[in-house]
């Protein structure tokens, strides 16, 4: 079981929930799920969409969401909201409330009527296709309105299966005890592609006992699983539904992408579905082959070259100076040369955009938490986009035995995608973080705070603050000397040894201007101003 695994704790992702008009009280987890007459009251439906107030991370395997009250899909087209920061009706930004306040009023609502529509809402849910992953998503009050959700890659292991569902339903169902907000019955969406050899009925059969596990589960804790669905091979299935004349053994196919009614909220909303769990791994996966044996021999011989380097006196200041021009150099790089096409060949000419000996050093460098800070400040304006393709980019390289060093990049990409308002792609990217280095400070609060749904701007404000300071110290100008100060009073202590004074003259003794005759040093000559000079006797 992997405890980092892509969480899905938002519940802004999406504009709908689902009800059952059949009974204000769902059916047991346990018992086969009502049959689906031809009118649209008893099936599942949904209807409005879901706020992000999220509790903390009480298992580090998936993190839950509260449901709000938002009913309106037009609000969902705050990005903010669909990366899961508060609910538009309590907007915490200035843009937020502005936004809200244009807000139309309309009570508009999406409603879901069948396990087709539910199966195609998913990705609309978590902003993209959950690969080999099981979710789970609370629906609340008499019409089942979607609220928190789970995800969780199934685990190879059947072994672990009961573990797994009984930390998810709890999990889910506990967070909404915690807000009074208890969930009224659960939907249950297992997801996995058939390996070769296989078909989708045979992943549904193989999947099966995962599914009955999850509905015992959540039975325990005296919440129904409503519905149970396999998706798979482009088909669903219904663990619920024993009627095989709507839930036919071969499956049913799934409707065509961008003609649900979800499709058609979605779009007007402006949500978009970021591809498979798998392609945005991808992006962020290490190179392999000759080209990962390459770059490991960079890492290998910058490594070599760093330890002198920060063995100097302020070698240490001179590193984080020369990773942070270079950094620099390479976002103005990435910023003039903008690829197109698809993710695949926009990552190929990235790639290119950068040697090995490059990527090498700032891989490094950045290991130095300060460094990392401070690279942290391109996270917004003009600077976000070429900034994201760069630690992409040097993620991919942290190959062989350097694969820990992805943590940084990792981590400073789920940063800027978090702000820039993605929170999909910034959950994929902490959770791979985390996954290698579970304790790596920076990744855990930025991974605690996305699923707090807190927003990222006063981070943002501290950031642009510290670049302001360190512009300002790197610009001041010298300290002028007290000699070149204006209005500096020449001071009136007696010096002490004998120095030579502005026009390179010895000063004589007390009471003359005659140059002295002894002036070895300050007692000399004090002791020769007092016999020598009449005036004083």
């Amino acid at each position: 079981m992997n405890p980092h695994s892509e969480p899905s704790k938002r519940a802004g992702d999406s504009n709908s929930a689902a009800t059952s008009s059949s009974s204000s009280t769902p059916n047991p987890a346990n018992s086969p799920r009502p049959p689906k007459p031809s009118t649209p009251a008893d099936p599942p439906s949904a209807v409005g969409p879901s706020g992000p107030i999220a509790p903390a991370n009480r298992t580090g395997a998936a993190e839950p969401s509260s449901p709000a009250n938002t009913t309106d899909p037009s609000v969902l087209s705050n990005p903010a909201y669909i990366a899961g920061s508060p609910s538009p009706s309590e907007p915490d930004s200035a843009a937020a409330r502005a936004e809200a306040a244009t807000t139309p009023s309309a009570d508009a609502q999406v409603t879901l009527r069948s396990p087709a529509e539910l199966a195609d809402a998913l990705p609309y849910f978590l902003g993209f296709y959950p690969d080999d992953s099981v979710v789970m998503v609370a629906l609340h009050g008499e019409r089942g309105r979607f609220g928190g959700r789970v995800r969780l890659g199934i685990p190879t292991d059947t072994s672990q299966w009961p573990d797994v569902a009984d930390q998810l339903a709890d999990c889910l169902i506990s967070a909404g005890q915690e807000r009074d907000d208890r969930p009224e019955a659960i939907i249950v969406y297992l997801c996995q592609e058939p390996p070769e050899g296989e078909n989708g009925k045979d992943v549904r059969d193989r999947l099966r006992p995962l599914a009955q596990r999850l509905r015992t589960a959540c039975g325990a804790l005296d919440v129904p699983v409503l519905e149970a669905l396999c998706l798979s091979n482009g088909r669903f299935w219904s663990y619920c539904c024993p009627d095989f004349r709507c839930c036919p053994a071969e499956g049913t196919p799934m409707v065509m992408p961008g003609t649900s009614v979800m499709a058609a909220a979605a779009a007007y909303a402006g949500m978009q579905v970021r591809g498979s769990l798998k392609e945005m791994e991808a992006r962020l996966t290490p190179r392999t082959g000759r080209r990962a044996a390459e770059q490991e021999k960079a890492l290998d011989t910058a490594a070599g070259a760093l330890v002198p380097r920060m063995l100097r006196r302020d070698g240490a200041v001179a590193v984080r100076r020369d990773t942070l021009e270079l950094a620099g150099a390479m976002i103005r790089r990435f910023r003039l040369d903008t690829p197109s096409g698809s993710n695949r060949a926009r990552d190929a000419c990235d790639d290119a955009l950068i040697t090995d000996a490059e990527a090498a050093d700032l891989i490094l460098g950045l290991q130095d938490r300060v460094t990392r800070d401070r690279a942290a400040e391109w996270m917004d304006g003009s600077a976000a986009a070429p900034a994201l393709r760069l630690w992409r980019a040097l993620a991919r390289r942290c190959a062989g035995g350097y694969a820990e060093h992805a943590v940084a990049p990792l981590t400073l990409a789920g940063w800027v995608c978090w702000s820039t308002e993605d929170g999909p792609s910034a959950r994929v990217a902490l959770s791979r973080a985390l996954a290698l280095d579970p304790d790596y400070t920076f990744a855990q609060l930025l991974h605690r705070a996305i699923n707090e749904g807190l927003d990222p701007e006063p981070l943002r404000r501290c950031l642009r603050e510290q670049h302001k300071e360190a512009v300002a110290t790197t610009e001041a100008p010298a300290p002028s000397t007290p000699a070149a100060a204006k209005g500096t009073p020449r001071s009136t202590k007696r010096p002490g040894p004998s120095r030579p004074g502005p026009t390179g003259r010895h000063r004589g003794p007390r009471g003359t201007t005659a140059p002295g005759t002894r002036t070895t040093d300050g007692r000399s000559r004090r002791r020769a101003g007092r016999g020598d000079d009449r005036s004083r006797r």
